[in-house]
């Protein structure tokens, strides 16, 4: 049986990163449910980002999403995450919410367009200077909606040369992250529709560039966890971007929809070297609180999380190696299934305790008066959000 203790000492290790976006209104592309107390600017993000990681202990990080968090001085907003207890993660790109994108950005038939692309990504990558950030994490709505619309391959061959142009540009701590989404909103072709296309397209970049997985970018049946051992075994899993879906991407909370498929996802992780630091894949939640209250949700979101990071702990490896050596197919998926159905709750809660933390974050954080003091103070300003 795995040891308690060194359970612990791996779920000590754990970080999740949170985005500054899940902070604020967000919602479909049919309307955006405005909620009160919701941070008008990215300092507040970082407020509210401070409490998360309050009562989780795991939260260290925040991600950036620029033109979203454009600010004046972006050194001093990384001194104020500092004063905060956090530090500003990925900067996440924008190439999507632009009149001159409607054919594409990256991928876009006009070499002017492509150039304007290429150079918000450059400036996104000033930032990361700025802030210390390490990655540069790149999702393109890029495609086409018609049969004969554009050329698929001369789209692959200038999102390569862009890419290269922005890898050109990275420091030798930087990475640059390459997401998938496999439709929407182009519906014929998307550029880079699934990891395949990710990965090749970073393996000819080279060592810094690796490919993202968002668990709720793929097909309905598709195997992730397959697709994240995979990556793993080749050295190019370069981070997650949590959410659960049910159709398509739905960026509900993590593990809502399918928790025993978080869990699967995160047993591959952690038998293949993905906790350990030296492999720096980044775990951060990409979703859209559109009618749950913010700062809660997130903070299930990262108790998710945690409790599937625990039950992959607790697989009781020597057991399951001797079933698969010996064919012993339901000893082997019930090695799996005990490990699933372990109630890790009293456990997280005690671990939670030995570090000062309260035993249930989220009860904590309804205790400690945080969101009615923002609905007091935040009023008037224009809130964190888009539109719809």
């Amino acid at each position: 049986m795995p040891d308690i203790a060194a359970v612990k000492a791996a779920l000590a290790d754990q970080r999740i990163e949170t985005p500054s976006w899940g902070y604020g209104n967000s919602g479909t592309r049919f309307k955006v449910f405005a909620q009160a107390g919701v941070p008008r600017t990215p300092r507040e993000k970082l407020d509210d980002a401070a409490k998360v990681h309050e009562f989780t202990g795991i939260a260290p990080k925040v991600a950036l999403h620029i033109p979203w968090d454009t600010v004046d001085d972006y050194a001093a907003l990384g001194a104020y995450a500092k004063e905060r207890g956090l530090e500003l993660g990925a900067v996440n790109s924008n190439t999507f919410q632009d009149d001159d994108y409607r054919l594409g950005s990256v991928c876009h038939p006009d070499p002017k367009v492509r150039r304007k692309a290429v150079e918000h990504l450059l400036t996104c990558v000033d930032i990361m200077d700025a802030t210390g950030s390490q990655d540069l994490k790149l999702w393109f709505a890029d495609g086409t909606n018609y049969p004969g619309q554009d050329d698929i391959v001369a789209r692959q061959d200038r999102l390569a040369e862009s890419l290269a142009a922005v890898y050109e540009r990275l420091g030798d701590d930087q990475r640059l992250l390459l997401e998938y989404k496999f439709f929407e909103p182009a519906f014929y072709t998307t550029d880079v529709p699934d990891w395949g296309t990710s990965y090749l397209q970073c393996v000819k970049l080279g060592d810094k560039a690796q490919v993202v997985v968002d668990t709720g970018h793929h097909a309905p049946g598709t195997n992730i966890e397959f697709i994240v051992a995979l990556l793993l075994r080749e050295k190019k899993l370069g981070g997650f971007d949590f959410n659960s879906r049910f159709y398509a991407d739905d960026d509900l909370m993590v593990g809502s929809a399918d928790p025993f498929q978080l869990f699967r996802i995160l047993y591959e992780v952690a038998r293949n070297g993905g906790f350990d630091p030296a492999t720096n894949v980044a775990f951060m939640l990409d979703q859209c609180h559109n009618i749950e209250a913010k700062i809660p949700a997130v903070i299930r979101s990262v108790m998710n999380v945690q409790e599937a990071t625990a039950k992959a702990l607790l697989v009781d490896r020597e057991a399951l190696g001797a079933a698969q050596a010996a064919g012993d197919v339901l000893a082997a998926n019930a090695v799996l299934m005990d490990a699933y159905n372990t109630d890790v709750r009293p456990l997280l809660a005690e671990w939670r305790e030995e570090r000062g933390l309260h035993p249930d974050p989220v009860a904590g954080y309804a205790a400690c008066g945080w969101q009615e003091r923002i609905v007091a103070e935040r009023v008037g300003g224009e809130q964190a959000g888009w539109g719809a």
